[in-house]
């Protein structure tokens, strides 16, 4: 089947078509660099980072923009964003660009977030940003007001096609401070006019100030990525205004379609509100570390389709470790396995075909709009399968073993992202598990050589209660989970 996204545009899914046969070209709005990163921007870049994954898997030559604001995100005070946390530091406001920047991309790092090919600063596109609000202005959907520069909704009939929203619905006031010189409430700053305390500035046709926020978008996709590319990606509480300025200023300056597919990932909560410093519900990136593995934090993003949102708690990080420590198991001893066998004959029980199987409907899912719950469902299956039969004490063939090997790790290590590609220590509940039974099992084998059968059987006979199943061969004893 072909790759179908649902486009937010058109309110549908929809077979996806690139603009060039065998590319991709893809713009994901990027973080706001005035402090560390949390968890709720994990969820969105996972979550293109698992797209970017597939869709090369897939054999597409993907572009992957992803800008850097480190100027212009005026909150609704008209503060700039980075400039208020340097005034509460004492910084520079470089000071804090620089960090945070490396603060974002070291957390990125760790969760296995690949690289963006072009991670563009909206403070060195400022030319760039200047020439397209001169051809707004030209075409007349701008005006300028005291040095700044405003983009006049109401001349572009189609504003608020993306988010639904009709013009007249729409609340005044789009992170603007000075309201009273617009023609309209809902018109926003393509450039402002900066106030003699505000440190970054630029030289421009209309005054010494700086870009607004949805322009740099706009001027670095266009710049990269041309007028109109495929894909473009973000977070769904940025759908209005910035989402949707973007679409109008892009649309209007280049008399073209911006982009083709809109892909919007549904917000992290906690206790159903959405994560957010501003009401200092948030867990940073770093300290979400130091309790769980990478790993079992894409795992817990993961678990959700990535337009859904997803309510953060630590039992939903529990379950999502013990999930992923069951599904790592599993590939830890399919690896171990592999590593001792040198048989190599038939096929056991046919399980090429059923490898076959989970690949099919792993693969499915991932072309149903990138649906990973599914997709990690069909591993989580063919992990159960995985178990029973290294634990039957059938021959299992080298040529099995390594179907079963290649498959978690194409599909659970190359695009998921959740297997890693050499074994690990994960001193999770699961090894911890495997040893007491490993343990148990010690103990039960020294209590028949004591010719105890009553303990031996009270062991077996506890571990059936916990799901635990003993099998005695003459080359030891295995065991199994129900």
């Amino acid at each position: 089947m072909p790759l179908r996204i649902f486009n937010v545009l058109g309110r549908e899914k929809q077979d996806f078509e690139p603009l060039e046969p065998g590319h991709v070209t893809m713009y994901v709005c990027g973080p706001t660099v005035y402090d560390h990163p949390h968890i709720g921007h994990a969820k969105t870049y996972v979550a293109f980072d698992v797209v970017t994954r597939y869709l090369r898997h897939s054999g597409y030559n993907v572009l992957y923009v992803q800008n850097i604001t480190d100027v212009g995100h005026l909150l609704d005070s008209g503060e700039d964003r980075v400039l208020r946390k340097a005034a509460q530091t004492q910084s520079k406001p470089m000071q804090i660009v620089e960090m945070y920047t490396k603060s974002y991309f070291d957390a990125m790092d760790a969760l296995g977030v690949r690289r963006p090919d072009i991670s563009p600063r909206a403070s060195g596109h400022v030319p760039e940003q200047i020439k397209m609000i001169e051809k707004l202005l030209e075409k007349d959907v701008a005006y300028v007001a005291n040095g700044s520069v405003y983009f006049d909704v109401s001349k572009d009939p189609d504003y608020g096609k993306l988010s639904n929203r009709r013009l007249q619905e729409q609340e005044a006031g789009t992170r603007e401070a000075v309201r009273g010189e617009k023609r309209n409430p809902e018109d926003f700053a393509l450039w402002k006019k900066a106030e003699p305390e505000h440190i970054l500035r630029w030289e421009s046709p209309w005054s010494e100030g700086f870009p607004g926020w949805h322009i740099e978008c706009s001027a670095m996709a266009l710049k990269y990525l041309g007028p109109t590319f495929d894909i473009h990606g973000g977070g769904i509480d940025n759908i209005f205004p910035h989402n949707e300025s973007e679409i109008a200023q892009s649309e209007c300056a280049n008399d073209a379609e911006f982009a083709r597919y809109w892909m919007l990932v549904g917000s992290l909560t906690v206790d159903g509100i959405k994560m957010s410093k501003s009401l200092g519900n948030f867990i940073t990136i770093a300290d979400a570390l130091k309790r769980y593995r990478p790993e079992v934090i894409r795992m817990f993003m993961l678990s959700v389709h990535y337009s859904s949102p997803v309510d953060y708690s630590e039992e939903a990080l529990e379950a999502a470790a013990k999930g992923w420590e069951r599904l790592y198991n599993a590939v830890r001893l399919t690896r171990r396995a592999a590593n001792d066998s040198n048989e190599s004959g038939a096929d056991a029980n046919g399980f090429l075909e059923r490898v076959e199987q989970a690949r099919t409907a792993f693969f499915s899912a991932m072309d149903d709009d990138f649906n990973t719950p599914i997709a990690i469902a069909s591993l989580q299956e063919l992990t159960r399968d995985v178990n029973s039969l290294l634990n039957s004490g059938t021959p299992v063939s080298s040529a099995v073993l390594t179907a079963i090997n290649d498959t978690y790790s194409q599909l659970g290590g190359d695009i998921l992202g959740i297997v890693p590609a050499d074994e690990i220590e994960t001193g999770g509940s699961a090894q911890r598990e495997a040893a007491l039974v490993e343990l148990l099992i010690r103990m039960r084998a020294e209590a028949r050589a004591n010719k105890n059968y009553a303990e031996s059987d009270r062991i077996r006979n506890e571990l059936a209660e916990a799901g635990v199943i003993l099998e005695d061969r003459a080359d030891g004893t295995v065991w199994k989970t129900e």
